[in-house]
C-alpha cells in the first residue's frame, strides 16, 4: 500500500496559520472583537459578570476564558466576575434529566442571569439546540448576548448583539481562532480596567 506523503500535523498547522492570518487581516472581524471586548468591559465596570458557554472542545474553552477573566491574564489585578456555566456536573445532569438537554445552559442563564450581565456563547456551528435556548433565555432576561462562531453560523446573528465569524468552517480551525481572538479581548479588558484603577 503506498503510504499518504500529506502530513496531516503540517497541513493542519499550515491550514490554522491561513485562517489566522485572514482573521488579523479582517477589519470587520477585529471591529467586532473590540465591541465585544468594550461590551464586557462596560459589564463588569458596572457589577455585573460575564456567563459564557459551549459544547464539547467549545465547552473547555468556556472554561478556559473564564479562568482568564477570574484568575488574570498576565497581570495581577483585582479578580473580575466570570462563570462558566459548563463545569457544574450536578446542575448540568439534573436540567438535562429534568427537562432535555436542550434546556441545559438556558435553565442556568434563568437562575444566575441578570440584567446587565454578559453571555457569551461559543458554537462553531451556530446551530446547537442548547446555545439558541440559551440566547432565548438570556434576551428575555435583558442580558447582552456575544455569539462565537464560524463562517456557517448565521442562525445565531437574530440572538446575538454582537456576533464573530470566524472565518472558517472547519471546526478545529474556528476553536483555535476563537480561542486567539478570546485571548485579544482578555488583554482589552485587563488592560482596560487597570488603567481605569490607576487614576482612582
Amino acid at each position: 500500500m503506498k503510504q499518504d506523503l500529506k502530513d496531516p500535523i503540517a497541513t493542519h498547522i499550515e491550514r490554522s496559520l491561513a485562517a489566522l492570518q485572514r482573521t488579523a487581516q479582517d477589519a470587520a472581524l477585529l471591529a467586532t472583537a473590540r465591541e465585544i471586548a468594550a461590551a464586557v468591559i462596560a459589564a463588569l465596570r458596572s457589577g455585573n459578570k460575564l456567563l459564557i458557554i459551549g459544547n464539547g472542545g467549545s465547552a473547555a474553552d468556556a472554561q478556559h476564558i473564564a479562568a482568564e477573566i477570574v484568575g488574570r491574564y498576565k497581570q495581577d489585578r483585582p479578580a473580575y466576575a466570570a462563570i462558566a456555566l459548563t463545569t457544574d456536573t450536578s446542575a448540568l445532569t439534573a436540567v438535562a434529566n429534568d427537562y432535555g438537554f436542550e434546556q441545559v445552559f438556558a435553565r442556568q442563564v434563568e437562575g444566575l442571569g441578570q440584567r446587565g450581565d454578559v453571555l457569551l456563547v461559543l458554537s462553531t456551528s451556530g446551530r446547537s439546540p442548547n446555545i439558541l435556548a440559551a440566547l432565548r433565555s438570556a434576551r428575555q432576561r435583558g442580558l447582552v448576548t456575544i455569539g462565537f462562531t464560524g463562517s456557517k453560523g448565521e442562525p445565531l446573528r437574530s440572538l446575538c448583539d454582537h456576533l464573530l465569524m470566524a472565518p472558517s468552517d472547519d471546526t478545529p480551525v474556528v476553536q483555535q481562532i476563537h480561542l486567539a481572538v478570546a485571548h485579544g479581548i482578555c488583554d482589552e479588558i485587563e488592560q482596560t480596567l487597570l488603567r481605569e484603577a490607576s487614576r482612582k
